[in-house]
């Protein structure tokens, strides 16, 4: 059953991050290290622990959406559909000329319209009821990313939202594949979008002490693996991506950045928030990415690592790559994204596989900034602070989040 499958590629990938807005401006800045990490701006973080984020400082939601429309969508729906709108034009495809019918939207949100309803709330205590906005609802519920943007390509097939956690732009991705190759569509807008640079946002991760207090140096904040790191850095963003079957994509001509093989999705079973210390589940699901990819772990040439800069996390997941890769772990290049963009949460796993798709079609491999100090539970191979030139046949992408959820994708050069 399983060559029975049909095959999906990647046509068109839609960035939305604090180092840059679509493609090309996302790319330049990987290669460069840019960091996208600043002191918070929207609103007065002087009592909070951590006051750095990765904001989209240059969006202007008026590049994408009318303005009617634009008062009417959070944050997060914004950058979802500026995300696939950027998605279709790199793609070159012409709505007019699609089976709308057959065309989906599968994607992840792990927290929502967080500033709506810290906003709503402010406005019914102060105010009372009649403060409260009829648009509340609609604007704050997690579904509204695939929901508007469901309405503005006018795709009729199923629209999605996945919400787990840190994992939900991979799991999203995930979905997305299984409903291509199972025949459900042919044409899935995918991945994850996230807004949740809020006080209440912010107050709520402070509290849980996984913040970064690095305040004075907020470009040096992220740094993944590196023995002095302190915690994550919030960001927001999207990052969206356009998967077809590939008949579909040949016939219309579209260019392909890779093929997606595999995923794989389990469950730590462990804890809220901390990681399994071994990395067991982690290590499952890039089995399980691997296995349904027909992937050995030697043919991987390259992970985008989940790679928060929390001690735990980047400590288990060393551990997982060990576990899958064995000898192997060694010679595969591995860096994260979110040494530069921090991390967006439900949007994470979308940002983090456009860059992964990157690294396969133009075999160059970003850096992990900011890596200066060696770990000796993080002994790997994490391409530290400059790129590396490097055939990039396969590739995996890991997501791992809040619950204990793990997700990976595989994807690989088309031939």
């Amino acid at each position: 059953m399983k060559n029975m499958k049909r095959k999906v590629v990647i046509t068109g990938l839609g960035p939305v991050t604090p180092i840059g807005i679509g493609r090309e401006q996302y790319w330049h800045s990987l290669q460069e290290g840019k960091s996208g990490i600043k002191r918070i701006e929207k609103f007065p973080v002087d009592n909070f622990a951590s006051q750095i984020a990765g904001e989209v400082g240059d969006f202007n939601p008026g590049d994408f959406l009318a303005h009617r429309d634009i008062r009417r969508m959070d944050r997060f729906a914004q950058f979802a559909i500026a995300g696939s709108r950027l998605a279709i034009k790199d793609a070159n495809l012409k709505l007019s000329k699609v089976n709308k019918e057959r065309c989906a939207v599968v994607l992840g949100a792990g927290i929502g319209g967080l500033e709506t309803f810290e906003k709503q709330c402010q406005a019914l205590v102060k105010g009372g009821l009649a403060k409260v906005s009829p648009l509340f609802i609609p604007m704050m519920i997690s579904n509204m990313g695939s929901g508007q943007v469901s309405i503005a390509l006018g795709f009729q097939g199923p629209s999605l939202t996945v919400t787990t956690a840190c994992a939900s732009g991979t799991d999203a991705v995930g979905q997305a594949l299984r409903m291509i190759q199972g025949g459900k569509a042919d044409l899935v807008v995918t991945g994850g979008s996230e807004a949740a640079i809020s006080p209440l946002g912010l107050a709520g991760f402070c509290k849980m002490k996984a913040l970064s207090t690095r305040n004075s140096h907020p470009e040096k904040a992220s740094r993944p693996f590196d023995k002095e790191r302190d915690g994550f850095v919030m960001a927001e963003g999207a990052g969206i991506l356009l998967l077809e079957e590939l008949e579909h994509a040949l016939g219309r001509g579209g260019k392909i950045y890779a093929e997606v093989k595999g995923y794989g999705s389990t469950s730590d079973a462990y804890h809220i928030t901390t990681p399994e210390p071994e990395g067991k589940g982690a290590a499952q699901a890039m089995l399980q990415a691997l296995a349904d990819a027909e992937l050995e772990p030697e043919e991987i040439d390259y992970i985008n690592a989940h790679g928060t800069s929390t001690y735990y996390n980047d400590k288990s997941e060393t551990a997982a790559i060990k576990k899958v890769f064995a000898a192997h772990a060694s010679q595969v290049a591995i860096s994260s994204t979110k040494s530069m963009t921090g991390h967006l949460l439900g949007a994470a796993g979308g940002v983090e596989l456009i860059a992964s798709c990157l690294a396969v079609s133009k075999n160059i491999i970003h850096p992990t900034i900011n890596y200066e100090y060696p770990d000796p539970d993080c002994d790997l191979d994490y391409v530290p602070n400059q790129f590396r030139p490097r055939e990039v046949r396969n590739a995996i992408s890991n997501s791992f989040g809040f619950g204990g959820h793990n997700a990976v994708i595989a994807i690989s050069k088309y031939e």
